[in-house]
């Protein structure tokens, strides 16, 4: 039986290292990561690597040809929803344009596409949602991701569209943080911080995610897939569970209202997921909060010691 050789973009990212850990080691995948710039994954065994940029035209004719996946899972995108509102080229470029490049070599290799999204293409007003309500992004970057799932919707090939939360986990070599991490060390450091108590999330485990998308990769499922957290809280809420966890001092976290931060991009209220679907057709098993806050504080304590 011939092995999938199935494609990730974004591998350098938290779900792109998350998803290269977990699918090398499965013997009916043959893996190839493929990311901007060098290989920053420590863990390189069970994969080939290549640097390419998913939103060159060249580079996507010339990596599909030359690699022939029979499985796409893009996980690359321009994530900072304030950067994509003050550089809306930027965010069209590798938000859009890159998923209508990847979205057509596939369909001339006949690849199947994973494609990850957001919960940001809803608007938060009746959060929690499921897979079938209706878009309304409040911002460029919902709006370009509303904007690439309608060109894999439209695809001539195999598809499955994967939505998420608030992804929060821990890697070796990241370039970003996320809100777990920036709680712990600000508090750690003694330093206030402020957290907006008036946007509601379902946090989700950055293994859990990575879990969900391989569910829907190994049984060849199609569609739109909500895969989050159980648990849906404020970030708030969310911030003082992460300081219980680690023993900090909550007393250092001011709750406010998003309007005094003045950001550019407008965010969603109160959005989080109904998993149901994951839960029955994937058998997705997410953890809760404070599952995963040990998860990565293992991970980090054995980082620690390298």
């Amino acid at each position: 039986m011939d092995k999938r050789r199935v494609l990730i973009t974004g591998s350098n990212g938290l779900l792109g290292q998350k998803l290269v850990n977990l699918l090398r080691k499965r013997e009916s995948i043959q893996l190839i990561a493929t990311s901007r710039g060098p290989n920053r994954n420590p863990y390189k065994n069970g994969c080939e690597y290549h640097a390419f940029d998913v939103s060159n035209p060249e580079s996507v004719a010339e990596y599909m040809y030359r690699l022939r996946p029979t499985d796409v899972i893009h996980t690359a995108a321009m994530t900072h929803v304030d950067d994509c509102e003050k550089d809306p080229s930027a965010c069209q470029l590798q938000n859009v344009d890159a998923v209508r490049l990847l979205v057509q070599a596939c369909e001339e290799y006949n690849a199947r596409f994973i494609h990850v999204s957001t919960d940001f293409i809803f608007d938060g007003l009746d959060g929690p949602y499921r897979e079938d309500h209706d878009a309304n992004p409040l911002s460029v970057y919902g709006q370009a991701k509303l904007d690439s799932e309608l060109i894999v919707e439209q695809a001539k090939i195999p598809w499955a569209i994967v939505r998420t939360v608030l992804l929060y986990g821990v890697i070796p070599d990241s370039s970003r943080s996320n809100i777990v991490l920036w709680v712990k060390k600000s508090l750690e450091a003694g330093q206030n911080i402020r957290v907006v108590q008036d946007q509601v999330r379902s946090p989700t485990l950055a293994e859990d995610l990575a879990d969900g998308i391989a569910a829907v990769l190994l049984r060849n499922k199609t569609g739109v897939f909500h895969i989050s957290g159980a648990e849906t809280m404020n970030i708030y809420q969310l911030a003082c569970r992460v300081a219980a966890f680690w023993k900090l001092d909550a007393s250092l976290i001011e709750a406010i209202d998003s309007q005094t931060l003045n950001q550019p991009a407008t965010r969603p209220p109160k959005t989080g997921f109904l998993i149901l679907k994951a839960q029955t057709e994937l058998n997705y098993k997410p953890h809760t909060l404070e599952q995963g806050l040990d998860l990565v504080d293992k991970q980090l304590k054995a980082l620690q010691q390298v």
